[in-house]
Order: structure tokens, then sequence, then C-alpha cells
């Protein structure tokens, strides 16, 4: 028998204040127009987008031909040995496969990075064996477009066909399938286009990886039907209207920030999911849902949230929690949909746009077209770390990387969030992570951590257009190694360092502190900076 999925609010407070919300959404019958695609939930503005922007409530029915579809392909390429399956996609196209996979536990490598020491890494794998399944809605986003060129270039030098060894894909009558046809790839997937990428994870995008990587992606959708049924139904017991409620309630008296955590469901990275879903669907017209995904429980900004977070837990039974999700994942991916299209609606915005994305994009492309004929003079250097610092909030003073951390938490006005993005390896520099928990602890303010530039396509939004109270810590480093990108008049490093510049200067245009330390030497750069930020809590 299928699990269920639920939604239990474990706050009294909250739960009372979500019930009447949810009956009003229940009497509405928002949840039986969602189902039938009605584009007019959202309002008038809303609705050029919306009305081709549903198509993920019926994935459950209409993905199912390509499971056989992908299952076949999986079959050719194990009989000619090839069993790696490495995907380059960004944004929804490479979070929802990974959740599922990791969850399944099947191997996947993962290229959401512009990090030439981790492209590297993944072409230091038996390329023999190795099929580049290519996600991308267009196939101009830059960072695919350069992972596909890299990795046809080393097929080809390691005497393999190339196009026998790229699998994509793309929306119908998008450039990549006539480039795909051109290039004769082994095999185009073609996706649902009424479906935004962050609502994906159901469509060709999210099930050809995972199939091909081996999990079982009919026991997914088999999930996410028996969750149909219920998440049609206008009852105000129906969990994605509970949780909307509940959002929305939370929102109303200043809960603007939503803790995520996971307490043994079993689901692996289901918060960097549920943190792209809910940042770049609500963060907009300054307001909105800043996801924060925590390491555990226990974490700082969990157990405690404070007044201006929800907690929600991935599991029943969640200690400290406000409220709790559970069930399988093919019913989790379609619940959280079905919620956060909704708080859309209650927080009075279209969850299907994206706004603010494409700034940082046009920043890089402007500083690729144009790159500076120096490297930016640093406000100062400490050890291994060269401190930038935009506008004037850094004191003249500072001399230490702990005096500028010291700074950047003060610019923050109440209730405000620090972000931690780290334009690294998230393999080699994995320790970068601890800098979330250490700064959570040390400054007692909600703390995120983003993989640059992966978050550019999932919390970038928010950052520019959800609630403007945010600070900024950008980590760069110097890299060892360095990738070209054939055809292109650009290094991997040099589109690692436009990017994280770009949105650094479009946050900065957003008065924003942004604070970059740059690792002229990542190992010892890293622990000095981690180091530095325990000094900050002393």
């Amino acid at each position: 028998m299928t699990e269920q999925i639920s939604v239990e609010i474990v706050h009294s407070g909250l739960n009372a204040e979500a019930e009447p919300l949810a009956a009003q959404l229940a009497e509405e019958q928002v949840a039986s127009k969602l189902t039938a695609q009605d584009p007019t939930l959202w309002g008038p503005e809303a609705e050029p987008e919306s009305s081709i922007r549903l198509s993920w409530t019926t994935l459950h029915e209409t993905s199912r031909p390509l499971v056989a579809e992908i299952l076949a392909l999986r079959a050719e390429l194990h009989a000619e040995g090839v069993d790696r399956v490495v995907l380059a996609g960004m944004g929804g196209s490479s979070l929802a496969p990974e959740v599922i996979c990791e969850t399944a536990g099947v191997r996947l490598v993962v290229l959401d990075t512009t990090d030439p020491g981790q492209v590297a890494d993944a072409l230091a794998g038996d390329l023999t064996r190795t099929v580049l399944v290519v996600s991308s809605k267009s196939g101009g986003t830059v960072e695919t477009d350069s992972h596909r060129r890299i990795f046809a270039k080393a097929f080809a030098a390691n005497g393999i066909e190339a196009a026998r060894r790229i699998v994509v894909v793309t929306d119908p009558g998008s450039p990549f399938q006539q480039l795909s046809a051109d290039e004769g790839y082994r095999k185009v997937f073609l996706a649902d286009p009424h479906v935004g990428g962050r609502y994906s994870a159901l469509t060709a995008f999210g099930l050809v990886p995972a199939g091909l990587a081996g999990a079982d992606i009919g026991g997914l959708l088999d999930d996410a039907a028996a969750a149909a049924t219920v998440l049609s139904q206008d009852s105000a017991d129906n969990p994605a209207l509970r949780l909307a409620a509940a959002f929305g309630a939370a929102h109303a008296r200043g809960a603007e920030k939503v803790v995520l955590t996971d307490t043994g469901s079993g689901i692996k990275g289901f918060g960097d999911w549920a943190e792209q879903l809910v940042a770049e669907s609500t963060g907009k017209n300054g307001t909105g849902l800043l996801p924060v995904a925590v390491e555990s429980p226990d974490a700082a900004g969990f157990a405690d949230a404070g007044e201006d977070a929800t907690t929600v837990g991935i599991a029943p039974g969640t200690p400290n929690a406000q409220l709790t999700t559970s069930g399988p994942l093919g019913g989790l991916f379609l619940l959280w949909e079905y919620a956060t299209a909704v708080a859309g609606r209650v927080l009075g915005i279209n969850p299907f746009d994206q706004p603010d994305v494409e700034a940082a994009k046009k920043a890089a492309r402007a500083l690729l077209d144009a790159p500076a004929s120096a490297p930016a003079t640093p406000s100062f250097v400490d050890g291994a770390v060269e401190v930038h610092a935009s506008g004037d909030w850094l004191p003249a003073e500072a001399a230490t990387v702990a005096d500028a951390v010291r700074a950047l938490v003060a610019a923050l006005p109440q209730h405000g969030y620090l972000s931690v993005q780290a334009y690294l390896d998230r393999l080699d520099d994995a320790s970068a992570v601890v800098l979330r928990p250490v700064l959570a602890v040390v400054t007692g303010v909600q703390t995120t951590f983003g993989w640059g530039p992966r978050f550019l396509h999932s919390t970038g939004q928010y950052h520019k257009g959800g609630h403007q109270n945010g600070a900024f810590l950008q980590l760069t480093g110097a890299n060892e190694q360095d990738l070209e990108v054939p055809d292109r008049p650009y290094t991997l490093s040099v589109l690692q360092l436009a990017q994280a510049l770009g949105d650094g200067s479009v946050l900065a245009g957003h008065d924003r502190p942004v604070l970059r330390l740059h690792l002229t030497d990542r190992a010892a750069g890293l622990a000095q900076v981690v180091k530095a930020v325990q000094e900050v809590g002393e």
C-alpha cells in the first residue's frame, strides 16, 4: 500500500491561524481549479504566464510513456558497456534528479557548476562508460552549454563518438532541439513546454537522468498519482491547502522565512529542491518566503528559529517543528508544488515567473563581453584572503576577515538574513558548508548556504525580488587548473568569476551589502575564514 502524504501543523497557534484560511481556500475551490489548470487563480496580471505553466498537475499521467522509452535507452547503453551517467543541468534540471538518485541510492554525477576543478573531476571518470545527459529548455544556459562543449571535445579526444554519448532533454521547438538534430545526438527527449523548470521534477528533466541512472521512476509516478487524488480535493484537510495556509498565516505575522530539515525520512536532499521551488516561486515584488535549509533539527536556526521563521520538518514527529510534511518522494514533490502555487495566491504574487533571475545573467554576460584588464583591487588582504566590499558599509579601520564579517552582520536590518554563496568546488571544497551553522550560531541570524552558480537558478530570485533585508557573503577562489570552453572566448574560471561579480553587482545595486572573500589559496583560505567567523562570536 502506498504511503500517504500528510501535513501536521504542530504549533497550536499556527494551526488556529491556518485553519480558517485553509477552509476559505477549499470554499473557493482552489485545489480542483488548480488541478483543472485554471490560469485565473493568481489574477489577471499573472494569467498570461500561468496559462502556459500548469501542466505539472497531471504529469503523473502524461509522463507515463516516458518510462518505457527511458528504460529502453538504459538497456541499450548497458549493452554497450555504458553505465556512468553525468548530468549537465541547472536549477530544477539538476536538483530534482539529484534528490531522486540520492534517495534511491543510485549514482548520478551532477554538473551544476562552473568550477574547473569540479568539471575536471567529472572528466577524469571512465569516459568509455559515460553518457552525458544535457538538460536545458532552450540550450542557451551558459553553464550547460559549456559542459556540453567540454565533454564533446573530451569524448572525441578519447576516440569516442561524441554524438553517441550525448542525450538531450529540451523543450519541443527549442534551438537545442535543432542543434541536437544537426549534431546527430543519441537521443532527444522532449519535455512538456507548459511546465516551468522548478515544477519539472516529474517531466523528462527529472525522469530521464534518474531513470538512466537506475532509479525507479515508475514507482515515483505511482506515488505522485496517489497523492494527486488527495491534492485535488476541495477540503480544508487537503494537505496542500493546509501547508499553503500555514505559510500564508505565518507570513502575515512576519514569519517570512521557512526553515527546512529532515528527520529520518530517508529522502536525501529534499530541502535543496524545496528551497529552489519556494524561493523562486514566491520571492518577488518585495515579498515572499525564504527557505533556510539546515543540517539537522538541532542545527541553529531550526530548534529556536525565532519569530521571523516557520520551522518545517520532512517526516513525522519532528521535534521543535511548527509543522511537518511526510510521504513518499513522488507524493512530496506534488504536495510542495501544489502548496507553493497556492501560497502564491495567498501572498498575491505570480508563482510561475522569475523576473529577477535574468539580471545576474546579464551582468555576467557583460563582464564576459568586456573583461576587466586588471583584477579588482581588494579593500585589504588578510593572509590567504583578499577582502572585497561593496558600497560604504565596511569601516575604514577594518583589517581582518573577522572585522569584515562583523561589519557585514552589523549592516543587517532587524529580522534580516545572511546568505553564504560559495563559488567553489562543492566536492573538494565541501568544508565550506560549515560556515552556515557557525554563522547562524555566532550571529543569531537566519543563514542560508548556496553553491554558486547553482543558487543563481534557485534562491537568486528571492535575493533580488524578495524581502530586501539580506546581506551576502561571497566566496571565490584561485583555480589551480582551468578548462577552455571550446569555441568560446572564455575559460571556466573566467566564467565562474564573472558570475560571482555579476550577481554581486546586481545585489549591490539593490543597496544590499556584499562581502566577497577571495581565497588566494583555497585550503588555507577556507580554514582562515572558518576561524575568523568563529572569532566573530567571541
